[in-house]
């Protein structure tokens, strides 16, 4: 959509007259469109409106200086926005694609906020990184200093690679051990490639391992490698496993053919889209191509599987999702996307069952909102004598993630977990009941946003730089 219209574009521009239009004329689309692109961006950070209390600033989870690289970009200082983004952001290319901003800053900018239409930040952020990486000033990992110490990083995913990061540029030795074969984590593997272009997570990949990051991929720890292996290793161990286990549906016809984990639907589109050879995809098993599709959900995770579904030409898509709009968790603007591309949304509905040995319906009982539980969060209730049976022919399961079972896999039982499974860690440090071992992300707070994965593994990394620091100190003072 958004290149059909950069064509349209360029198409009314070179029939203007050349006085209308003189920096069109005789340049390829190339040229043109990075004209373009650099207009929007200045137009949209001009709207900035610079306030003395920045609300999209104290709302984004990194804290990011907004106003400040926003009038950079305004003003045409585009390196120095770059510059001033990426002190705070280890991955802004891919906070500006993906981050849910009409919950984080652009909910809460004062102009969106006055009704005036927000500020497209995560756009001029993208866009601001995007020709960082084009125009060369993304510069090598080269650390002033090599040290001694080292790191083992579980996990490749976002809070394991901004840790990573961080580390490595103070010289630290860093091994991070994934159980894929591509590192990256969900940004490479659960997130979509229309959301989310895999070329340019590779590019932070090959950054961090240009750099002198060390990865032992397909490497699964319990397996593969013990724990004790790595803390033994290591100086410190940093836990970014991210939550992978899905919640799981009840009622007959549960176990039935054709229904399927979202995470197994995501991970084989993206195979697919680096060119991998995925069995499960040719067979049809993890494949929407023609088929009655059923997403049963209402988060991010629900809405990629859904839009999904669309690019892989579904005969039809449907989301079942037991609350109204209104209550559900995902972003409202991936919502108005799904149903832009011809997504129907089921709401008040939620799943009882499934027909047939090879899935061809699922048993739909329809709800009301009762009164609010404990949270303030209505609670949905069945609508007695409403079922009915909604067609498909695959069945997408997106109710969420919850943590492995990690000190049992590991065979570490004084790893402390929280009454959820997740790992317990201090909010600041994110020091886990272990001595040396930090855990950030998903696997400390559950499901949750990228952006906070970041957060959590650049300040862990701080954590185990002072440590470093001090215990470096106290054997110079003996």
């Amino acid at each position: 959509m958004a290149k059909q219209k950069m064509l349209q574009f360029v198409s009314v521009a070179r029939d203007m007259p050349e006085k209308r239009a003189p920096n069109l004329r005789n340049k390829d689309f190339g040229e043109i469109y990075a004209e373009f692109a650099t207009q929007k961006a200045e137009e949209q950070a001009s709207r900035c409106s610079q306030c003395g209390v920045p609300y999209c600033q104290s709302h984004c989870p990194l804290h990011n200086n907004i106003p400040d690289w926003l009038n950079m970009t305004a003003t045409g200082r585009l390196r120095e926005a770059y510059e001033l983004s990426q002190e705070t952001n280890t991955f802004p290319e891919i906070c500006g694609r993906i981050c849910p901003q009409d919950r984080l800053c652009e909910g809460n900018c004062v102009i969106e906020q006055s009704g005036h239409g927000t500020v497209t930040i995560g756009a001029v952020e993208k866009y601001i990184t995007d020709t960082a990486f084009e125009e060369g000033w993304v510069k090598p990992i080269r650390p002033a200093v090599e040290r001694d110490e080292s790191v083992g990083i579980i996990g490749a995913g976002p809070g394991g690679l901004a840790a990573a990061d961080m580390l490595r540029r103070a010289g630290i030795q860093v091994t991070v051990y994934d159980r894929y074969d591509r590192g990256g984590g969900l940004l490479t593997y659960g997130i979509p490639g229309f959301k989310l272009e895999k070329d340019i997570v590779m590019k932070r990949m090959d950054q961090l391992e240009d750099g002198g990051v060390q990865f032992r991929l397909n490497c699964n720890v319990g397996d593969d490698i013990t724990f004790s292996a790595i803390r033994g290793a290591h100086d410190a161990v940093l836990i970014a496993t991210g939550v992978y286990k899905t919640r799981d549906l009840q009622g007959p016809g549960s176990n039935a053919d054709g229904i399927v984990r979202a995470i197994d639907y995501l991970t084989a589109s993206n195979r697919v889209s680096f060119g991998d050879t995925v069995e499960e995809y040719e067979s049809g098993e993890l494949n929407a191509s023609g088929k009655n599709v059923v997403v049963i959900g209402g988060g991010d995770t629900a809405m990629d599987c859904v839009r999904t579904a669309v690019r892989q030409g579904a005969e039809s898509v449907k989301c079942l999702y037991r609350r109204d709009r209104a209550n559900m968790p995902g972003s409202q603007r991936e919502v108005a996307n799904a149903e832009e591309e011809g997504v129907e949304f089921v709401w008040l509905s939620a799943p009882k069952g499934f027909t047939g040995d090879k899935v061809d319906g699922v048993m739909v009982q329809k709800m009301r909102l009762g009164q609010p539980d404990a949270t303030g969060r209505q609670v949905p209730e069945l609508i007695e004598g409403a079922d009915y049976v909604e067609k498909a022919d695959l069945v997408v399961k997106a109710l969420g993630f919850e943590p492995e079972d990690l000190p049992t896999l590991w065979g570490e039982p004084e790893l402390e977990v929280t009454r959820w499974g997740t790992i317990k860690a201090d909010f600041r440090t994110h020091a886990t009941s272990m001595d040396g071992v930090y855990a950030v992300g998903d696997i400390v707070r559950g499901a949750s946003l990228v952006v906070w994965a970041i957060r959590d593994g650049r300040e862990a990394a701080q954590a185990m730089l002072e440590r470093f620091e001090q215990r470096s100190a106290m054997v110079a003072a003996e």
